[in-house]
């Protein structure tokens, strides 16, 4: 037998009655988002730091490439599941936007601002 669930009530300080496990749901979620983020930023960062030392270094640029891919591809998963912790009500949207500037500025690094050769 399963026990009603009671609401939660607002007290005047803005704050709810919810169990400590909501709570913790949160967090979780935005501790591996920020892991995701931290990655994706780092791989973004190195794909900018690349620059070749000449016409003949194509290595440096696929290097550069390569990291841009890769936090690309960080940032698709990392968007997945801020959409999955967004849809469960554990993150606000505002969890969209930083996956989004990190994928601008890796799409930016492949595109219009790739290292020439």
């Amino acid at each position: 037998m399963t026990t009603p669930v009671r609401p939660s009530t607002p007290h005047a300080d803005g704050q709810t009655d919810r169990p400590q496990r909501t709570r913790i749901a949160p967090a979780l979620c935005a501790l591996v988002l920020t892991l995701g983020h931290l990655a994706t930023a780092y791989m973004t960062l190195l794909a900018y730091a690349a620059d070749p030392a000449g016409p003949w270094d194509s290595e440096t640029v696929a290097h550069s490439n390569f990291a841009s891919g890769t936090a690309l591809a960080l940032t698709a998963v990392v968007t997945g599941l801020s959409w999955v912790f967004v849809k469960a009500d554990w993150l606000r949207r505002w969890w969209y936007m930083v996956p989004s500037a990190l994928a601008v500025a890796a799409v930016l690094r492949l595109t219009l601002l790739a290292p020439e050769l």
